[in-house]
């Protein structure tokens, strides 16, 4: 492209959109002012169908192409839900909607779709369909999940599906991906101990829930460290304890909770068993009873090799190839785009949001200068996919 003049002249405006987005933020499925404005935009646009209530509250626009000799339907998706967690960026398009905020950029990414849905209607340079897909609940509700359920890439007819998502930290202008895992499955479990509780200055006539507790932490480091792969990628974090009311009492029960994040399928069946046979050896050594209950969550975010090899090359054409990183390091973090590229081939890929605070941090705030790059790489995939 790189940056074309359309796509510049629009990106003021889809700065304004993004700060109403972040001003408002919503929860999960609760996005029915995102999902309002998107939908009313698609149609401002001239998108040839808009279909809301996909997965719930999801929103989908088709756009047709000027010529539809090749048959071909391409996917692009963003998600639209925000985080419960209290803003501190101080800005004037702050939170309105207290202890919740756009603190991931889904508010960037639903404008940045946007702003390509406004530029492919308006031009319709390319020889094929395209579906642009706003998902609601990525943050632990598997809207992407509930929108594959729904018949997202039946009904609309999905041959491929694109992802993106901002990156603090990789400079403005930049692209990351790689092909295989980029993501990790993200899985969770609760650990509940029962012991024998009473007098703290006797500890002998108790069953110590918290000695339990702290063997089992202990152990299940060993995991990763003794059962696993040492070139494998595995995470076991424990996240939350709970136990215990005052200083001279020995409780009764105590619970464990956290995270369990790997790469491949193999690396989390072993996971999974491991810390299941640490709690259960743990309790039996200790003389307690312990149940485990996990779950497992978002599967790995896997990119397909050739829809990466392409996703590179339109990166590529938008900011030059030294500004793409074709071999990022996979992150433990998880993506419920990880569902969409189960049932369809596609690509994930990471863009530049420049010296900011972390994802998932109350001062983060996506940078509206990263707007036109994103616009510019879902214009140029479509126009580069199905050329008219």
């Amino acid at each position: 492209m790189p940056i074309n003049n359309r796509v510049a002249e629009l990106s003021a405006e889809t700065a304004e959109w993004r700060r109403d987005l972040h001003a408002h933020p919503e929860l999960l499925y609760e996005v029915h002012r995102t999902a309002g404005i998107v939908a009313d935009k698609l149609r401002a646009f001239g998108c040839d169908e808009v279909a809301t209530g996909v997965g719930r509250t999801g929103v989908v626009g088709v756009i047709r192409g000027r010529k539809q000799g090749s048959g071909r339907i391409i996917g692009l998706r963003a998600d639209m839900d925000a985080l419960p967690i209290a803003e501190e960026t101080g800005v004037g398009h702050a939170s309105t909607n207290a202890g919740v905020m756009h603190a991931c950029g889904h508010d960037g990414h639903t404008a940045m779709l946007l702003g390509a849905a406004r530029y492919l209607t308006e031009t319709r340079n390319f020889d094929g369909t395209v579906v642009v897909v706003f998902q609601p609940a990525e943050e632990g509700g598997a809207g992407g999940k509930a929108m594959v359920d729904d018949g997202l890439m039946e009904r609309f007819g999905v041959q491929e599906i694109y992802g993106l998502h901002n990156m603090p930290g990789l400079p403005i202008g930049q692209f990351a991906i790689r092909p295989g895992p980029i993501m990790a499955a993200a899985d969770r479990y609760d650990i509940e101990i029962e012991g024998l509780g009473g007098h703290a200055a006797k500890p002998h006539e108790c069953r110590d829930p918290i000695v339990a507790a702290a063997q089992i932490i202990t152990a299940a480091q060993s995991i990763v460290s003794r059962s696993a792969d040492p070139l494998d990628s595995i995470v076991v974090s424990i996240t939350r304890v709970e136990a215990g009311t005052t200083y001279n009492i020995i409780p009764e029960r105590a619970k464990l909770s956290g995270t369990v994040r790997t790469l491949r399928a193999a690396s989390r069946d072993l996971a999974e068993a491991r810390l299941k046979s640490v709690v259960e050896g743990v309790a039996q050594a200790m003389g307690v009873k312990a149940t485990i209950s996990y779950a497992r969550g978002y599967p790995v975010t896997e990119n397909h090799a050739p829809q990466t090899d392409f996703a590179v090359r339109v990166a590529g054409q938008v900011v030059g190839g030294p500004n793409v990183d074709a071999a990022l390091a996979p992150t433990m973090g998880g993506e419920d785009f990880s569902y969409m590229l189960l049932a369809r081939p596609g690509a994930f890929i990471f863009m530049g949001n420049g010296d900011t605070a972390g994802l998932h941090h109350p001062r983060y705030d996506f940078n509206d200068a990263a707007i036109p790059y994103g616009v510019s790489y879902w214009a140029k995939l479509v126009e580069t996919a199905m050329p008219a």
